[in-house]
């Protein structure tokens, strides 16, 4: 179980998945806490009763993906390199969202150029370096910046079911792009930007800068390729211009 009185005595930073570890006892630092197991714990069971039996599947593979995010030693990872916090924030949005949207019944949630533009700001907000700083200084807001970016990405999903073909298409586009482009200007910085990860680089033998860039093409080329990928699976197997996503896997 995390100790989260514990502060790291070179940063002042006290993020929710302890502080920052070193190489050598980071295989060891997997998150026990009893809250998060109970809580995942009773949300399979809730996706398992709410969703249908061809639905199970997606909820446990998302359950799964929330427990590497963040039990394993990921969760610690991430309170030392900004790149492994950029992993699991992909993992949050990228994977675990369209299994938990895909493991409900479908059904409208409302206008899917809504969906993307929260998405799409939400992700962005929180990298803001200042926004970023704050969740790692506060359980509370650490937590609001996770249900934050699952919510907005699992509701992004969900209305890709219901969408028409042009829809869905041009919404994956959309957030191609804007992952693409954040990653792009996180590369890019001439300087780090997130004040945590100042000093907790160095053990895994990078410099900030070196891994903030790699945070960056993390976000820019892997990340972004799942939107696009999904844009060119709904385009191939498009049927009418008016078929829901859902629809063509009947």
């Amino acid at each position: 179980m995390i100790d989260i009185g514990r502060t790291a005595p070179t940063s002042g930073w006290s993020p929710y998945c302890g502080v920052a570890p070193s190489p050598a006892d980071l295989i060891a630092r997997w998150n026990l806490d009893p809250v998060l197991l109970v809580v995942l714990g009773l949300s399979l069971a809730a996706l398992i009763r709410l969703g249908s039996r061809t639905g199970r599947p997606f909820a446990i593979a998302a359950v799964l993906v929330l427990a590497v995010s963040f039990i394993s030693p990921l969760c610690a990872l991430g309170s030392a390199l900004f790149s492994a916090r950029t992993v699991h924030h992909v993992l949050l949005v990228a994977v675990a969202a369209p299994l938990l949207a895909w493991s409900l019944p479908m059904r409208r949630v409302g206008p899917l150029a809504a969906a993307t533009l929260v998405q799409g700001a939400v992700f962005w907000g929180w990298h803001a370096p200042g926004a970023y700083a704050a969740a790692l200084s506060n359980n509370a807001v650490y937590w609001l910046m996770q249900f934050s970016l699952l919510g907005s990405a699992t509701w992004f999903w969900m209305g890709l079911r219901t969408a028409s073909t042009p829809g869905a298409v041009a919404a994956l586009l959309i957030a191609t792009v804007q992952m693409g482009l954040l990653g792009a200007l996180i590369t890019f910085a001439e300087a780090p930007l997130y004040a945590p990860h100042l000093l907790t680089t160095q053990a895994f033998q990078l410099s900030p800068l070196d891994d903030q860039q790699m945070a960056g093409l993390i976000m820019w080329a892997p990340a972004a390729l799942v939107y696009l990928i999904g844009a060119l699976v709904v385009l191939g197997r498009r049927i009418g211009p008016d078929r829901p996503v859902e629809a063509r896997r009947a």
